[in-house]
């Protein structure tokens, strides 16, 4: 059966690490591995990684720039560079490509959201793998994903996928770094992401010395897309092969479940693909109502509203600790709700001087945090 699959390759698998020059029998590998899938009648994204890191290496730079308009500009030199080495292999083997570059104001607005999902259909329509990066040299630092791993998470719940393969320089996960900590013990399922807690998972957050991700990034990753209902796999980037056996039933790598009851695609847009401009916390009926009725939020349960927005802007919805219990659309300004908050909803009016929503947040524009 044809499946839609997500493969997302870090610059530490794209690189040697000794010189930051590109693994050519590594992305050799990759390619053949991709265009395989794609002849089994497969829908596949490559989510890649490098084009910083081979702007470096064609600018003779020693080291990873740290200021935003430095890595955009090496972003710029070497985006073109690593098209150029995924066109010239995938043509040897017939398979066409195109690259798609994004930023998450992409995902942000719900007309470019909706969009991307179409240009990706028609890509996969066309026979068309998409090679898919964040446009480092047009993203302001507040509108980035930050990494590719949450990058190909958000793009695998965006074209609703089954698989995300996310690949790395260790071949699983473990529970300590197995470089520095000879008593790591493999971990090959995760059914749940609270197992993780339990597991006493030490996952760091150091990336390598050319990218930006580490292992706590790839579990992020795999808490977004298994929330999408998107299975999730961290496996060696070295050997790429190794997809193929895994989709196939083999225990390779290690696996996240999806979530049995994935969000509809207006949820994950709004859990996912939105950038919060406020905070509301709720008072522990409200909370309750939310995560255990399904109801919406009303301006009586709000406690306190942090941030500036306006309605239908996306706010965090917190309990009276701060821990996030939803995210939604709001119907109400944040100076509106100041007003308002904890009134009851035939008080708004005379409160307002005009009629407004009954709900501050419809439950159909609310999704539950995981």
């Amino acid at each position: 059966m044809a499946q839609t699959v997500v493969i997302k390759i870090g610059t530490s698998s794209l690189t040697q690490p000794a010189t930051g020059f590109l693994a050519l029998p590594t992305i050799a590998q990759v390619v053949d591995t991709l265009s395989s899938l794609r002849r089994q009648g497969h829908q596949v994204i490559l989510v890649s990684s490098g084009a910083v890191g081979v702007g470096c290496m064609r600018l003779g730079l020693s080291e990873r720039p740290r200021s935003m308009a430095m890595k955009q500009a090496v972003a710029a030199v070497g985006q073109g560079r690593l098209m150029r080495v995924y066109d010239d292999l995938f043509s040897a083997l017939q398979q066409p490509i195109a690259q798609v570059l994004l930023t998450r104001s992409d995902l942000v607005q719900r007309s470019r959201y909706v969009n991307a999902h179409r240009t990706f259909r028609q890509l996969f329509k066309l026979g068309v793998i998409p090679i898919v990066n964040e446009n480092d040299t047009l993203a302001i630092e507040e509108l980035k994903f930050g990494d590719n791993d949450t990058l190909s998470a958000l793009v695998a719940s965006l074209v609703e996928a089954d698989w995300l393969f996310l690949l790395t320089d260790v071949d699983r996960l473990y529970s300590a770094d197995p470089r520095s900590d000879p008593n790591a013990q493999p971990i090959s399922l995760i059914q749940q992401m609270d197992e993780l807690e339990a597991l006493n998972v030490e996952v760091g957050d150091r990336g390598s010395s050319w990218g930006t991700g580490g292992m706590v990034t790839k579990i992020a990753a795999a808490r977004i897309a298994t929330a999408a209902g998107v299975r999730t796999v961290i496996t060696e980037g070295r050997a790429p092969q190794n997809i193929e056996k895994i989709m196939q039933g083999e225990s390779l790598g290690t696996t996240f479940e999806p979530q049995l009851q994935p969000f509809n695609a207006r949820k994950r847009w709004i859990a996912h693909g939105q950038v919060t401009t406020g905070r509301l916390y709720l008072d522990a009926g409200a909370v309750r109502a939310i995560r255990q009725s399904g109801k919406s939020l009303l301006a009586a349960g709000i406690v306190e509203v942090k941030g500036e927005f306006q309605s239908q802007d996306a706010v965090q919805l917190c309990d009276v600790l701060g821990l996030e219990v939803a995210r939604g659309i709001v119907n109400y300004s944040s100076a509106e709700l100041q007003k308002i908050r904890g009134l009851r909803s035939e008080q708004i009016v005379s409160t307002l001087g005009y009629a407004g929503e009954e709900t501050v947040v419809h439950r159909d524009n609310l999704a539950l945090s995981q």
